[in-house]
């Protein structure tokens, strides 16, 4: 199998004081990187509790979800592979399409997204 774990659970919310206060404060989540994104109109707030990732996205931009429990939840899912262009063959082998390769802004680690049948966007991540 080429996914050997989940890389990081991306997230929306819409109130930074109290996103970081709940997963800091309570749940125990270390801070690994804070970003302020003023050309998408948020703050990236990366954490980290054991060895999984968790991103933030912080912005009282988004629409809220039209149905509980939809509501501010899930962005993405992000699989970690050795190898993102052995992982995209392999994936198009199945007829599976994924976005271009790029590299990650902030980690410089080569990425892409694939989606699901109901378009749900899956990540992988060297």
């Amino acid at each position: 199998m080429l996914f050997d774990t989940i890389h990081h659970i991306a997230i929306n919310a819409s109130n930074y004081n109290a996103t970081k206060n709940f997963y800091v404060n309570k749940l125990g989540f270390q801070v690994i990187r804070e970003n302020v994104r003023p050309e998408k109109n948020d703050i990236k707030l990366d954490l980290r509790l054991g060895t999984q990732e968790l991103e933030i996205f912080i912005s009282d931009k988004f629409p809220t979800r039209p149905s509980f429990p939809e509501a501010r939840g899930l962005r993405h899912l992000a699989f970690k592979v050795a190898s993102v262009p052995d992982t995209v063959a392999y994936l198009a082998t199945q007829g599976i399409q994924s976005e271009p390769i790029r590299t990650d802004d902030y980690t410089g680690e080569k990425m892409t997204f694939f989606f699901d049948p109901d378009g749900l966007p899956l990540e992988i991540h060297e």
